[in-house]
């Protein structure tokens, strides 16, 4: 618990304050709070409380301090002035402290809607979109993950301008109007690392500056981007006349023994479609050269289409299927690639010139 809350604190701040945790002992339990004032993350864990109070404690010193102890030490905390002292069998740690009412609290909005969502629902809806994300785009509306809901379900789109990842979880919710607001990409990568850990149901909390995710004992409060996502339909290509259908796992071997004597810079492969056949082709500065031919699934006029081998990559790894689909219609065109029947994700990659 200690570590998946102080995974949000920075190690600069520009407040002393924000390289602390707050930790409140109270009602048998201790809550545990780092922040970095745009994502707040509380986890709660039983204890045996002695005296009642709160305190913050520098962040990378306690948890390194923890991390080193034997497993399964019993840690206790004793605030005594300024100091912290932590013991732990034979070992005794005294800790800088600061006052815990200079700590930054981040209050949730009281009106705020709330939903379940089914047991590994959100992990999978990250798994399929986060990784299209923009991180530091000057379009800081690309700076997060598009999430929508509706009475239908959870609806999440990224994109970072090159390539785009939508995935609709299907839920019955109470939720005639669509809410639509985008979570920043720390945030994203926060839940992503505490939903690898367990598998529970969460409850999403949408507030109109505010998002919450509780996960098992861990709750994740965060500011929202401040912003209008562009219209993502549009970008998503319609009425493909191409279809070709592929084994993942062959074609993902393909490409990274491909992409080896691709350009180190632009990571650029060449992909011919052909009837029965795909030819990967690479070459780079060095006038070396890969190629590589595999069976696919395909009957049409044969098309060449480039593309960032890193872009591809990310995509086979998000489909879950052993097939792989792919819609296309010309080599200046974006592609749509899926699951084949998985109506449910769409991932657009843009063309490369090569």
């Amino acid at each position: 618990m200690l570590s998946r809350v102080a995974n949000v604190v920075e190690r600069r701040q520009t407040l002393p304050i924000l390289g602390h945790l707050l930790l409140r002992a109270e009602d048998g339990r201790l809550t545990v709070v780092g922040t970095d004032l745009e994502v707040e993350v509380r986890g709660h864990s039983a204890s045996e409380v002695l005296g009642e109070g709160d305190t913050t404690v520098p962040a990378r010193k306690l948890v390194d301090v923890v991390r080193n102890l034997a497993e399964g030490s019993d840690v206790r905390l004793k605030v005594a002035g300024d100091r912290c002292v932590v013991t732990a069998g034979r070992g005794r740690y005294v800790l800088g402290t600061l006052p815990a009412g200079d700590f930054p609290a981040m209050q949730m909005d009281t009106e705020a809607r709330e939903f379940g969502v089914e047991d590994g629902g959100l992990k999978t809806v990250l798994e399929k979109t986060a990784f299209a994300m923009a991180q530091q785009d000057v379009r800081y509306y690309l700076n997060g993950l598009l999430v929508e809901v509706d009475s239908t379900g959870i609806c999440a789109v990224a994109t970072d301008g090159h390539r785009l990842a939508r995935f609709h979880l299907d839920l019955d919710l109470d939720c005639e109007e669509r809410l639509s607001v985008i979570v920043p990409y720390k945030t994203v990568m926060e839940l992503r690392r505490q939903l690898g850990a367990v598998v529970s149901p969460t409850i999403l909390r949408i507030a109109e500056k505010t998002i919450q995710f509780v996960v098992g004992d861990t709750v994740t409060t965060s500011k929202l981007v401040d912003g209008l996502y562009p219209g993502y339909e549009r970008v998503i290509p319609v009425n493909l006349s191409k279809r070709a259908v592929i084994s993942k796992e062959g074609l993902r071997a393909a490409l990274s023994r491909t992409a080896i004597l691709s350009n180190e810079k632009y990571r650029g492969v060449r992909l011919s479609f052909e009837s029965g056949l795909l030819r990967l082709q690479a070459h780079n500065p060095e006038q070396e050269e890969a190629v590589e031919e595999m069976e696919l699934d395909f009957e049409g006029d044969a098309t060449t289409i480039g593309f960032n081998v890193s872009y591809l990559a990310d995509v086979l790894n998000a489909v879950d299927g052993q097939l792989v689909e792919v819609f296309f219609q010309d080599g200046d065109s974006s592609s749509v690639w899926r699951s084949v029947g998985a109506e449910m994700e769409t991932f657009v990659v843009m063309p490369m010139r090569l």
